[in-house]
């Protein structure tokens, strides 16, 4: 499945409970040996009485993540379409939040996201509470030292924005991979680089955590917006464009949840077996 370009596997572990090591979710998603994706997304079984599923989600490089939006919104496209829930809101439970998704008017899917939390222990992140923040970084071995700027907000996962005049000339790939493993962040970052257009409308690209830049991040366009708003720079509903397409951020400010509307697509069903060990990865194949 993909939201915007943001592409899955995704897994039902209640019809058909198996148990994968990192290594294994690794080998599943290297491109060229495996299956290739962005981030896999298991559908498990709640373990909390308000919650219909439970919603795990890992990276290409194996590791585990709190929360993704794009993924959500696919998660609920999954369920529904496969009978495993009959009505909708769905409810799920990530590792740290419970999350509503409703469906919209024609494929849309709308995800109550939750508050999101300014405090930077919450990322966390090594800092004292600020509108703004600060760091010096060498996003290129041997050359200057630059000053980033940026906002933080924890969205369930962490992140940080950037603003920036061009989000095509973004150093995405350079600064961004830099910030996402910067020791202040102990857990890594999530990286943006938002363009505001006007109050409506930003551009934004994203260096994620565990799987680089990718072609959108629900939870990074959240975070951008929800910046944007914070800094008074944005209007309380603004179309966020990334390089996959676009969605539909709404928040009201203060303690209210971030609502997120966009598409979500089944692209094929398939199967593979684990049962033996996947062809080695290529060094550096991700």
């Amino acid at each position: 499945m993909h939201g915007l370009g943001n592409d899955f596997v995704v897994l039902d572990m209640i019809s058909n409970p198996v148990s994968l090591d990192t290594e294994q979710i690794r080998r599943l998603g290297d491109r060229h040996r495996g299956i290739g994706f962005d981030q896999l997304l298991v559908i498990d079984a709640p373990k909390r009485p308000d919650a219909d599923f439970t919603y795990r989600i890992f990276n290409s490089d194996g590791s585990e993540v709190e929360h993704c939006g794009n993924g959500a919104r696919c998660f609920a496209r999954y369920v529904l379409d496969r009978g495993l829930i009959a009505r909708a809101p769905v409810r799920v439970q990530t590792e740290n939040r419970l999350l509503e998704l409703h469906l919209k008017d024609g494929d849309l899917v709308q995800v109550d996201m939750g508050r999101p939390d300014f405090d930077p222990a919450a990322l966390p992140f090594t800092a004292e509470q600020a509108d703004e923040y600060s760091l010096d970084v060498t996003p290129v071995s041997g050359e200057a030292t630059v000053s980033a700027r940026f906002f933080a907000v924890s969205m369930g996962n962490p992140h940080i924005v950037l603003l920036t005049d061009n989000c095509e000339q973004a150093p995405v790939g350079t600064l961004g991979k830099t910030l996402c493993s910067h020791p202040a962040f102990p857990q890594g970052v999530n990286v943006g680089f938002m363009q505001i257009i006007d109050r409506n409308t930003i551009r934004l690209r994203v260096f994620e955590r565990g799987a680089g830049e990718t072609e959108a991040c629900g939870t990074g366009a959240c975070a951008a917006v929800v910046c944007g708003i914070q800094a008074g720079l944005l209007d309380h509903s603004t179309k966020a464009l990334l390089t996959g397409g676009e969605l539909t951020i709404e928040w009201q400010g203060g303690d209210s949840s971030v609502l997120m509307t966009g598409p979500a697509e089944t692209v094929y069903e398939g199967s593979i077996s684990i049962e033996t060990p996947l062809a080695p990865a290529s060094p550096g194949d991700k």
